[in-house]
């Protein structure tokens, strides 16, 4: 039985691991070299992991189960985010320095808006519960166009959040070191970097859509799908750094991950019937769709020297 002060216990902890790494371990601006970003990203996934022990013995095994499978999606679904975060970044022509702070608070906003949408859809599920097969559906048509949709497109200039701030706030041409806004002329105005951060968010947003959806197909708690969404999402950033220049790599991972999001529809339909997926043949079939699309990828790439160029576009919002 999740109790509120579990809730409360939980929220506190993210919130001091993030102002941890905001105003200690990344207060000043600067370059994350993949060294640095692949340490951190050893003791967030340490992190995440450790946190589904305690689940395991404290709820017991078959939630531990649900919270790393829970991980494991969203872990995998957070890989296309990064493709995205990196051709946003070459549109506006982010400094590398100052791409952790975007990255940072939209990472908080991400965490925010999950735990709206969690709460929502768990009420929404148990108001009406015909909508797992509405889930569902979504759940398979999004898998069947990431698989064979081809390569994703960004387009920050068609950003209609970003175009409304633009009618009511004016924005610089320069970037000012790490700040969202500054004053000029005695006027508040907003910084290319603000331009990112929306673009980021709004984008992150879109992707919520998918992975909450698929992590409802193997818990229906709460708690667990929000707790597994946020220590995936806290390790988001230090990733970035470490896979951003190797995403040419990754040939086949959109394919897998199409896949999953596929094999979460088909677990969501089949879950009020007499052929319920178990919960560790649905992590163990996650984690060999994960492998095999990343074995598969390695090996297709494996002479492959660099990636793809992004064009160099004009920095100014």
């Amino acid at each position: 039985m999740i109790e509120t002060w579990m809730w409360i216990v939980f929220v506190v902890m993210i919130l001091g691991l993030l102002a941890l790494d905001l105003f200690v371990f990344h207060k000043d601006a600067h370059v994350v070299s993949v060294r640095e970003a692949t340490v951190w990203s050893v003791v967030w996934v340490g992190l995440g992991l450790a946190f589904g022990g305690v689940v395991w013995l404290w709820l017991g095994a078959e939630r531990g189960g649900e919270y790393f499978a829970g991980y494991l999606i969203e872990k995998a679904l957070s890989v296309d985010n990064i493709f995205v975060f990196a051709m946003v970044f070459a549109y506006f022509a982010v400094p590398r320095k100052y791409q952790h702070r975007v990255l940072f608070w939209g990472v908080v906003g991400a965490i925010i808006f999950r735990a709206i949408f969690i709460v929502a859809g768990a009420e929404l599920l148990k108001q009406f519960h015909w909508l797992i097969y509405v889930f569902g559906a979504i759940l398979l048509a999004t898998g069947l166009k990431m698989a064979f949709g081809g390569e994703t497109q960004v387009h920050p200039e068609r950003n209609p959040l970003l175009r409304l701030v633009r009618r009511f706030i004016p924005m610089t041409t320069e970037y000012h070191g790490q700040r969202f806004f500054v004053r000029q002329a005695g006027t508040l105005a907003a910084t290319p970097l603000f331009a990112v951060l929306l673009v980021v968010e709004t984008t992150d947003i879109l992707f919520a859509i998918d992975s909450i959806p698929a992590i409802f197909a193997v818990t229906r708690e709460p708690f667990i799908v929000f707790a597994s969404n946020a220590f995936a999402i806290l390790g988001l950033r230090s990733l970035y750094f470490v896979l951003a220049d190797m995403m040419h790599r990754f040939k086949y991972l959109k394919v897998g991950l199409g896949g999953i999001l596929v094999f979460a529809g088909f677990k969501m339909f089949l879950s009020e019937s007499p052929y319920k997926i178990d919960i560790w043949l649905s992590l163990g079939l996650i984690g060999l769709i994960l492998v095999a699309s990343i074995a598969a990828s390695v090996l297709a790439t494996r002479d492959s020297t660099s990636g793809e160029t992004s064009p160099k576009l004009d920095p100014r919002p």
